[in-house]
Order: structure tokens, then sequence, then C-alpha cells
């Protein structure tokens, strides 16, 4: 392994202390270690806005709090879920009138401890509302959509439950704008070549040189068919048709376009890749309202990219272009 690291089961924590290091005042940890909390949140707000899942996709989760965002996140291990604890500890702080709300990607482990998050909160009278990120398209058939896994199509979802938020909307509407904003969202990545867990010590997988894996999930998921690597505008065209063949145009309505890269390849590389997608909305007569390009949701040093399209009616639109300041993420909503 190259990595510059100590102890390999100590990286989580020492990420953490980092993280505090970076931003005093301005987050703190729970007495797990393992919650991150924003200090500085919204007093307009009747729901706590709380993220999380594995480490090793920052700036996800903890990247995604502050102003228009999210206001906690519960972390867990490399590639693992968060325990239940430290999503009880950040629920107890940032609860509001209406209690929380829970986003989080379509795993099996995160639904099993944010579910017991849940129940616990309910013993203390805290309601716990959940929203499963659940954008890959790759990852279950269409027809059984509420299966497949959350990607970086949750940064969408953040993001539009953290605008609905700032605005002081109810529990109820808050959830609602974050299940809209999943319905009409889809990804599809392409892996390239493996990352290695600090204490696994190899790769997660074995993908020759020269050899693409179209579908790969962020964890390492085999996707749908592995074959010779192609150029940047095949791999363009062949991600975009997966997404605008599982939810077509409507007519008239514009997309928000999100490339993301997952550790090693460059923002030159995502570039290139939504200068083409541009290109082919714009042949197909689909209009994009934004896009963003670079590391929203990484997997350590892999090296792909993911390609994300959110299908916009003029609400939508509206709460993914309202002001936020992510904590360490790059740029979302609309450029000021």
């Amino acid at each position: 392994m190259r990595k510059l690291i100590n102890d390999p089961y100590a990286v989580v924590d020492e990420m953490l202390g980092g993280l505090v290091a970076a931003f005093p005042g301005v987050v703190e940890l729970t007495g797990s270690g393992r919650g991150v909390v924003y200090a500085a949140r919204h007093a307009r707000r009747r729901v706590g806005v709380i993220v999380g899942g594995g480490s090793g996709h920052e700036p996800a989760f903890f990247g995604f709090l502050g102003p228009g965002l999210a206001d906690a996140a519960a972390v867990g291990n490399v590639f693992a879920a968060p325990a239940a604890t430290p999503a009880v500890e950040v629920a107890r702080q940032v609860a509001g009138e209406d209690g929380v709300l829970f986003l989080y990607g379509n795993y099996e482990g995160d639904i099993m401890n944010f579910d017991t998050a849940s129940e616990l909160l309910a013993d203390e009278g805290i309601a716990a509302r959940t929203v499963l990120v659940t954008d890959d398209v790759v990852s279950a058939p269409k027809e059984s959509a509420e299966q497949r896994r959350g990607v970086a199509g949750g940064v969408i979802v953040f993001k539009a439950a953290g605008a609905r938020a700032e605005e002081g909307a109810s529990g109820a509407e808050v959830e609602l704008a974050a299940r809209h904003a999943n319905a009409r969202t889809r990804s599809a990545g392409v892996g390239l070549g493996p990352c290695a867990v600090p204490t696994a010590g190899r790769p997660t997988f074995e993908l020759p040189e020269g050899e693409m894996d179209v579908g790969m999930g962020v964890h390492g998921e085999v996707g749908i068919r592995r074959g010779p690597l192609r150029p940047a505008d095949e791999v363009a065209d062949e991600l975009l048709e997966l997404l605008l063949n599982d939810l077509p145009p409507r007519d008239g309505e514009p997309v928000h376009v999100l490339v993301n890269t997952l550790g090693a390849t460059p923002l030159m590389e995502g570039l290139i890749v939504l200068r083409r997608v541009a290109q082919s909305l714009a042949a197909a007569g689909v209009r994009m309202h934004r896009a963003h390009v670079g590391e929203y949701v990484t997997s350590l040093e892999m090296t792909g990219l993911s390609l994300t399209l959110t299908h916009l009616d003029d609400e939508l639109a509206r709460l993914l272009d309202a002001p936020c300041r992510p904590l360490m993420a790059p740029t979302l909503g609309a450029w000021r």
C-alpha cells in the first residue's frame, strides 16, 4: 500500500481528529468520537438533517455539513456502516421540534444500524424519519428500484433536503423534498482500477490493465460488464444512455449533471467526460440546467467516475440552486 497512515485500525479516528483541528468551533465530535455535529445550526430549522455512511468516501459524509445542507453526520469505519450510537448522539444534539431526518445509502448495514437508532430515539420521544438513497441504476432493475444502492446521487438528496430545512419547512416537507430528489435522480459509474482498504492491505478487486468495469459500485461491487477501456467520449455516451433509458427526459424539463470522480481520477478527466455529456444532451434536445464536477463521493484511491442526472421540475431546480456552504465538498448549488 502507498498510504500515509499510522495504525491502519486508527485511520478513521485520526482523520476525525484532523477534521476538528481544521474546523475548531465549527464542528464538534460526540462522545463516541464518531458523530460530527455542525455547531452553527440555523435556529429556523424544525428538523435536524443527518447524513452518514462508511469512511473512505470523503468528502462524504461530513463534508456536506453546513448552511443549506446537513446538520450532522454519523461516521463508520472504512466502507462500513456507522454504529447506532453516533446516530443517536448527533440526533440528540440537532433534533428540532419535528425531530430528525436520516439520509443515507441503501445498504443493509446502514439500514440496520440507523433503524436501531430510530427505535432508541423513539424511546426518548425524538421522532426520526428516514429516506434511503437509491440512485444506482445498474444495481437493480427498474421494477425493483427500491432495492438499488445509493451512490453519488445522495449529494442531490442532501442538497434538496438541506435547502428545504433551511427554509423552516416541517419534517414532513423536508422528507418529501428528499424523496422527490431521489425519485428524479439516476447514477451509473465506471471503474478503472481498485483501491485498498487500510486494514486489508490489498486491492478490493482485480481489474487487468487496460480494462474497465461499467456499472461498478463505490465499494468495488461488480458492474454490468467488463471490457477494454474505451475513449472518454464512448464511456460518457454509455453511461448517459444507461441513465436516459432508465428515466427518459420529459419534454421541456432540464437536467442537472454531476460528474463525480472516485479518488484517483483527476479533474481533467472528469471535465472531459462532462464536455461530452453536455454535447450529447444538446444533440438529444435536453437542456442542461447546471453541471458540477469533482470529488463528491470517493472510494479511497479508486480510479473511475460516476455520472448522475437529476430531472428537474421548478421546485427541485429551486432547491438545488439555493445557496449553501459545504464544509469540505466542492461547490453545490448556483455558482455565485
